[in-house]
């Protein structure tokens, strides 16, 4: 197993690194800098969606530790592996040999070391973010050993209740995770509640309803018919992979207005892929 040559640390960080949010009883988030890791409980342990930030494994253990205790989770799903998702992934896995790692189909050759992403765009319009993107990690990590398709028919490994969903638009692969009985959202980098090209909105964690990361996601055709699938589903509370959780008619209005002018508020002007 090994991290992308180009992954190191990250200098960034928003007022609410380190926080730990409960928003069902059974479901939680930490905020590792600037990327959100959700915790689900389950009748035999938890389950980890998603891998933060790169070095930040000794961060997540103390999360863990204080929460659920030494064991390791049942399983780790990802909704896609973009650094800021698997960040800590290998060091994880190095601990927790025996756990599985689930992902879609198409998002197994990043994380299998056969290919890169497409590098981010600076160029693409946005703040300040944006333009120094060029110095995110792009390079696939390899976790051959313990990585495992999501189950066709949509279920949810460890998650008996939750449906996976293609949202694909930010990478090829991206999954959303819904539990249809309360409504209840993880909806990865397929909208987030904070503005991510955005140096000042990253910081202050200003919650805004906004398209995926501009400078990340390459096919905008698909990432609008994934907003508005996830919109049609009514959920009650989303957490998202960037910007605190949302729910309610903020939620619910302002996945409307994304999907309703979708091309003025989400799609860049200008940009590689846009």
């Amino acid at each position: 197993m090994h991290y992308g040559g180009d992954y190191g640390f990250i200098p960034a960080v928003s007022v609410k690194s380190g926080d730990y949010t409960e928003v069902r009883p059974d479901v939680s988030y930490f905020v590792n800098q600037i990327v959100n890791v959700i915790f689900v409980r389950t009748e035999n342990g938890y389950v980890l969606v998603d891998a933060g930030m790169p070095r930040s494994k000794d961060r997540l253990f103390k999360v863990i530790e204080e929460n659920f205790g030494s064991s390791p989770p049942e399983c780790i799903l990802l909704t896609h592996g973009h650094f800021d998702h698997v960040g800590s992934i290998v060091d994880l896995l190095i601990e927790w040999p025996e756990v599985p790692v689930y992902a879609h189909p198409l998002e197994l050759p990043y994380l299998s070391g056969e290919r890169d992403y497409p590098e981010p765009d600076p160029s693409v319009e946005g703040g300040l973010i944006a333009k120094v993107s060029g110095f995110f990690p792009n390079e696939a990590v390899d976790i051959t050993g313990a990585l495992r398709p999501l189950p066709e028919n949509g279920e949810v490994p460890g998650l008996r209740k939750f449906k996976w969903i293609h949202t694909p638009g930010h990478t090829e692969g991206h999954v959303s995770f819904y539990r249809e009985a309360d409504g209840l959202l993880l909806a990865g980098d397929a909208f987030v509640t904070v503005r991510q090209d955005s140096l000042y909105e990253v910081l202050i964690q200003h919650k805004k309803i906004s398209g995926p990361p501009r400078y990340f996601t390459t096919d905008w055709v698909k990432a609008y018919t994934s907003v508005k699938a996830l919109r049609d589903l009514g959920p009650s509370v989303a957490i998202t992979g960037h910007g605190p959780a949302a729910g309610g008619t903020n939620l619910r209005e302002g996945l409307e207005r994304l999907t309703e002018h979708f091309q003025e508020v989400a799609v860049p002007d200008h940009g590689r892929y846009s």
